[in-house]
């Protein structure tokens, strides 16, 4: 009989395993790496605590410690100055990283969390027989629409030209979703009413919910504004779509801009508790990320189309001219752009329930298709897919994505809807699409030349 060696891997590979588990790669991926079978790699996983303390114990024992006995001079505390090579070089000799934290995440409370996720949301949830479309959730975020990355080359000459001035233009995005992967119009907030780019022009086509002061930033008058005039119309307008009844759940982060005014017939407002935001509140899991990492996209393909245009560019000229009405048009293209996979694997933490009943799916409808590879899918295949649509854009990926299609790389039966924008509308919007002039022409003939 054929004995089968089991691998056995040392201390420091299992702690790097356990690495790989925390930024979130899958149990079946991290098997694959290592050449070991799941259910060792769950087997590490639980044993966790005991191999990160004997790895420390390890790592003390092998250090090498110099001791010497102070004399009364050396007694007089001194600062320690090490060389930024010194000090790259010991970080790579041991394996240690600088993690920092800041903002909500230095002061996240888990134990807060888990308590809501596990007692209170799944009891709201249970009581008002809430489905994933009825649950939203909503949080703002500052967008510096016309900012370019600071490392770029040709912002870096720019720069050197006399009269440069960096672009600090900000605005308030409020991005509001519900479970089951949709994205409501946006709330966008600018420090003014009728920019000139916008002069005269309807604020009810445009792709997100207008409101205005001085600091672009929301107060809860402004939150009062968008929950009556564009999140009641705006879920109404969806529910009825899909044939289910005005029941929703709004969940609100706990900041200074959120009032506790908010109050509609059919409407359940609830709170998250404090300091849990970066851990539980989906839109700060992933979805904000995902759409600032499109609407950079967008940004750079303007420019790159801009300069394939025109021999004698010019950076300060290219931004003269990007005005907040391209930032709208940025702004509706990213919205569009985000996959609803995207969207509810960011619900994941706050109600798992929900996200392992669609894996669940997954897998049954891959067996009905059959064949290698489908028949043997697993619920962390499904989970390794859907991480994968997660993860933010690498540079290389914007790169790629921002590449002009040629006519040939234009698949077989896919037509070409250039024609058919609407200019600065939502296709969710309930209101009959108006095309969107400017200055005389259609807004993606200005911004996009089609």
């Amino acid at each position: 009989m054929l004995r089968i060696r089991r691998k056995m891997l040392p201390i420091s590979d299992k702690v790097k395993l356990l690495d790989m588990l925390r930024e979130g790669k899958s149990y079946a991926a991290v098997a694959r790496h290592y050449g070991i079978n799941e259910s060792s790699v769950r087997y590490i996983k639980k044993e966790e605590k005991n191999l990160r303390t004997t790895a420390a114990v390890n790592f003390n024992t092998n250090a090498k410690r110099v001791v010497t006995v102070p004399s009364a001079a050396d007694k007089v505390p001194s600062a320690f100055n090490a060389s930024k090579g010194w000090f790259e070089k010991f970080k790579k000799r041991f394996g240690l990283k600088n993690v920092c934290l800041h903002g909500e995440m230095a002061s996240a409370d888990t134990a807060e969390a888990e308590a809501f996720v596990n007692n209170k949301f799944k009891a709201i949830i249970e009581e008002g027989g809430y489905k994933p479309e009825q649950v939203f959730n909503m949080d703002e975020t500052a967008l510096f629409w016309k900012r370019m990355p600071s490392r770029t080359f040709i912002m870096q000459e720019e720069a050197k030209a006399p009269g440069f001035k960096v672009h600090k233009d900000r605005l308030t995005l409020a991005m509001c979703g519900n479970a089951a992967g949709f994205m409501i119009k946006p709330g966008l907030i600018y420090r003014s009413k009728n920019p000139r780019a916008l002069k005269n022009k309807n604020k009810d086509d445009l792709p997100v919910y207008w409101m205005y002061n001085a600091k672009a930033w929301m107060t809860k008058a402004l939150n009062l504004d968008w929950f009556k005039n564009c999140f009641i119309p705006e879920v109404k307008c969806y529910l009825r779509g899909k044939g289910l009844d005005f029941k929703v759940l709004l969940l609100l982060d706990n900041a200074g801009g959120h009032g506790n005014d908010l109050a509609y017939d059919g409407v359940q407002i609830e709170f998250l508790p404090p300091n849990t935001t970066s851990l539980i509140q989906p839109m700060d899991q992933g979805v904000i990320h995902a759409f600032k990492a499109l609407y950079t996209r967008n940004t750079l393909q303007h420019l790159v189309d801009a300069m394939d245009s025109d021999q004698d560019f010019s950076l300060k000229d290219y931004w003269r001219g990007y005005t907040i009405a391209s930032c709208l048009q940025n702004i509706q293209r990213a919205i569009q752009e985000m996959k609803t996979e995207t969207l509810k694997a960011c619900w994941k933490k706050l109600w798992p329930e929900v996200h392992h009943s669609a894996v669940e799916t997954a897998v049954n409808l891959a067996k009905q298709i059959g064949g290698d590879g489908f028949n043997d899918m697993s619920p962390d295949d499904i989970n390794a897919l859907i991480d994968g649509d997660a993860q933010p854009l690498t540079d290389a990926e914007l790169a790629e994505m921002s590449k002009p299609q040629s006519d040939d790389e234009t698949e077989e039966g896919e037509e070409d809807t250039r024609d058919e924008e609407e200019g600065l509308t939502l296709v969710a919007n309930c209101k009959k699409k108006k095309s969107f002039l400017f200055r005389g022409f259609h807004l993606s003939q200005v911004i996009f030349g089609t």
